[in-house]
């Protein structure tokens, strides 16, 4: 099978020492949507950085749509586009000026740039503020020119690296708004790293996690989150903590309680939800524990990540977050 990013025990191991990435093997399908997910330091950048030739690896082998990364990076570069989380764009300049050097970077002609230039403009509701300084652009705005500047060379794969962090709701919903049409307009691969785990969740067709430089977890998130073969019950409780938990814990079925607060909350991990309730409210009920809510769900990205790496996934952080410097001349 052809794929449109593959990689086979990839290694990079930093001046000093320090090895970013051990082993890591990825195969990215054509077409897909493939969210890239890890805590801080786990190696998420580094394995960006290696894909689109900012770093070389140590060892093993990467590819983008059949090239070997470390051989022929400035193929890569003409092939790929980016959105980084950080604007790139240059305030003092107009948006269809840092359009017009973008395009010179991948290597478009005048001729050539200009209709691209125009399409992308409209494409991505930008032309009535295309001559514009870009000081002027509003979030959205800039988020927009970013993709446009992205795409202005038609690449067949896109790194999206946390391009929403700061979004609030409605811009990250019409971030991808923009990213569906777009797919709908063209082929295109999308290598997508993100801080929001619902984002991942909703849009991913398939997911890897990394932590401490290799793979902990890699498939659909569906599957992941079976694979976990648990449900969720949150209660509210009206006894103190020690009372609560020993209570809640003494359940036949549940597998582990969790304290969410001081107010009473917790988190069951349990084999079947639908199965265990009835013996939750009989148990707290004997015991004279009063209930003041209970609810079930199905584990989220949130508790699959936690498995994985011992880690909640706003414990991450951000600082991997800017991502990787943009590539030299020949690349964005």
């Amino acid at each position: 099978m052809a794929y449109a990013i593959r990689t086979d025990r990839l290694g990079k191991q930093y001046p000093g020492g320090t090895v970013a990435l051990k082993d890591v093997s990825l195969d990215v399908r054509p077409g897909e949507i493939f969210g890239f997910l890890g805590p801080n330091g786990a190696g998420k950048t580094t394995t960006i950085s290696v894909l689109t030739t900012v770093l070389r690896p140590t060892w093993g082998y990467a590819e983008i749509d059949g090239v070997d990364v470390a051989l022929y990076p400035e193929r890569i570069r003409r092939t790929i586009g980016l959105v980084f989380q950080r604007s790139t764009a240059d305030e003092t300049l107009t948006g269809r000026e840092n359009l017009e050097i973008a395009a010179g970077l991948y290597g478009l002609s005048p001729a050539e740039s200009r209709p691209r230039i125009r399409a992308v403009l409209a494409e991505m509701h930008l032309a009535e503020v295309a001559d514009r300084r870009v000081r002027g652009y509003s979030g959205g705005m800039r988020r927009r020119l970013e993709i446009a500047a992205g795409i202005v060379h038609e690449p067949r794969i896109l790194f999206l690296d946390e391009p929403t962090l700061g979004l609030d709701p409605q811009g990250r919903g019409q971030f991808w708004q923009y990213i569906r049409a777009l797919r709908g307009r063209q082929p295109m691969t999308i290598f997508l790293t993100t801080h929001y785990l619902d984002e991942a969740d909703q849009l991913s067709d398939r997911i890897a996690i990394i932590d401490h430089g290799g793979i902990v977890a890699q498939g659909p998130p569906a599957q992941l989150k079976a694979e976990l073969r648990r449900d969720l019950v949150d209660v509210r409780t009206s006894r103190t903590v020690a009372e609560a938990r020993a209570i809640l814990a003494r359940v036949p079925g549940v597998v582990a309680v969790e304290r969410l607060g001081n107010d009473g909350a917790y988190r069951l991990s349990v084999a079947r939800s639908e199965a265990i309730v009835p013996s939750i409210v009989r148990s707290c009920d004997a015991a004279g524990l009063e209930l003041a809510a209970i609810s079930t769900r199905t584990p989220s990205l949130d508790e699959v990540f936690l498995t994985v790496t011992g880690r909640q996934y706003h414990e991450a952080g951000d600082g991997e977050a800017n991502g990787p410097a943009p590539p030299p001349a020949g690349g964005r």
